[in-house]
């Protein structure tokens, strides 16, 4: 991810990013950082960038000119094809939020624009500016230090700038809720001694208090957070009377990116916080017509995708707003604790001693190696080929990659890609074998969305202990 931010005090900005977990990543080159001076962009022997405002008042405002010429610049450099966002900081902007910077952090070029005197000239504004943010409710000298904010709040949710992946995930905001408290070393300082659960080694115990921790702390010093956790809370407990159906609905939950637009007895709608779309499930037929007749409008502004859990949601769905079946599929759930035994998974079938191999897809879109299923004495260099967005492990056999399958952030384990018909079968067990092991390392619960007429992949699952839903699910998307 590349960070442009634009002042009049490169310096100033740049000393603060360079240094602690930011600056490493910079080192890294596993996020790029820039400070423009948008000085350099002023005409006239003193490159002047602010004179005063029409209409008279205190102080001075900065130019439209030079700030528009520095952000083109920025502009001209950025690729075509990578998304971006222009942010200004400004007392007058939204609040910024975990949420606001887990959005700007999909985003391949944030560009940041630091106000300084008494602000910009609007009409500039209007021409480059796509967010207006706030760090809180009070006037600073200039836009930097609010700059900076943003670009470390966002820089540690891009993948590999924080070392411990699971550390976002396990911070305030999270889940509606603050995090819990934390202890380190010596066991007694000052009288006051670490919890014995924290020292237990209890590794279930532990995460229990914690949770527990956190929703104290979060009912005690954050009311208006503890009552968004409440309300999913009693959502999620409503899903959990059909696991398997409400699957994903529960891995948005568990997640932290679940918004609840609607709770109800008998409606719960969802949207995830991240791409925007939403889920609904119906536990009753009466009124639902009338539903999606008075759903705000604002609901479903920009929504590309709505997946509906009951087949007679379709209807007053598509009498409200354009949207067609793109897919009907199953949910599949893995619901114990323990991992799957992976012995003999690793044997091909065609009478060769080839093995089975697990390779994680680099950044150069070749799998290297990941690791082995049932043992662990192979060294395959081999490359393999290209996959789709979904297929970041492969199945190799020797030098062949086989197929390829991935996960989502949320448990989602994503359809298997054949690549060579041959060792299909054998091949897709093994893969996603070892795909749910590692869903179930990380805490989730592993989950498929299989398509209703893969008959072969549903009975696989069935085979391998899954559990499949008794109705499917349906995917709505919109022609845009």
């Amino acid at each position: 991810m590349n960070f442009h931010i634009l002042t009049l005090f490169p310096d100033m900005v740049m000393q603060g990013i360079m240094t602690s977990i930011t600056g490493r990543a910079v080192k890294e080159h596993i996020i790029e950082a820039e400070a423009v001076n948008i000085r350099d962009y002023a005409s006239g022997k003193h490159q002047k960038t602010d004179d005063y405002p029409y209409g008279g008042g205190a102080g001075m405002l900065m130019q439209a000119q030079p700030v528009y010429d520095a952000c083109q610049d920025v502009f001209s450099r950025i690729p075509p094809e990578h998304t971006k966002r222009v942010v200004y900081v400004t007392p007058q902007g939204l609040p910024f939020s975990q949420k606001m910077a887990e959005e700007f952090s999909g985003s391949d070029d944030l560009v940041i624009l630091c106000g300084h005197y008494e602000g910009i000239d609007e009409r500039v504004l209007e021409e480059v500016v796509t967010d207006y943010v706030s760090i809180g409710d009070y006037v600073l000298t200039g836009g930097e230090l609010a700059a900076m904010v943003v670009v470390d709040a966002v820089a540690r949710l891009v993948p590999g700038v924080l070392h411990n992946a699971e550390s976002p995930e396990t911070e305030s905001f999270h889940g509606n809720l603050l995090e819990y408290p934390q202890y380190s070393r010596p066991e007694i300082w000052h009288g006051k001694r670490v919890p014995e659960v924290l020292l237990s080694g209890d590794a279930r115990k532990i995460q229990k208090w914690r949770l527990e921790e956190s929703v104290k702390r979060t009912r005690e010093r954050r009311p208006d957070l503890y009552a968004r956790y409440r309300k999913l809370e009693e959502c999620r407990a409503l899903l959990e009377t059909q696991k398997r159906l409400y699957a994903d609905m529960l891995a948005l939950i568990d997640r932290g990116s679940a918004e609840v637009l609607i709770w109800e007895k008998e409606r719960i709608l969802l949207r995830d916080s991240g791409s925007g779309c939403l889920s609904y499930a119906s536990f009753s037929l009466d009124g639902e017509e009338q539903f999606w007749e008075q759903l705000p409008e604002a609901f479903l502004a920009g929504c590309f995708r709505v997946t509906l859990h009951q087949d007679f949601s379709r209807e007053p769905l598509q009498r409200r707003i354009p949207m067609e079946l793109s897919r009907v599929c199953y949910h599949v759930v893995y619901t114990p604790r323990e991992k799957i035994p992976c012995r003999g998974l690793y044997r091909t079938q065609d009478g060769s001693k080839k093995q089975l191999v697990i390779r994680e897809r680099d950044g150069s879109g070749r799998y290297g190696v990941y690791g082995c299923l049932g043992n662990d004495n192979g060294k395959h260099d081999a490359d393999g080929c290209l996959g789709n967005d979904n297929g970041k492990y492969g199945v190799s056999a020797g030098e062949d990659c086989l197929g390829v399958s991935g996960i989502d952030e949320d448990g989602r384990i994503s359809e298997y890609e054949p690549l060579l018909e041959a060792e299909g079968l054998p091949a897709k067990r093994a893969l996603w074998t070892f795909l749910i092991n590692r869903v179930l390392e990380q805490g989730k619960r592993p989950y498929f969305q299989i398509d209703r007429n893969d008959g072969a992949s549903l009975a696989l699952l069935e085979e391998m202990g899954l559990y499949v839903s008794q109705t499917p699910v349906y995917q709505m998307e919109s022609g845009e």
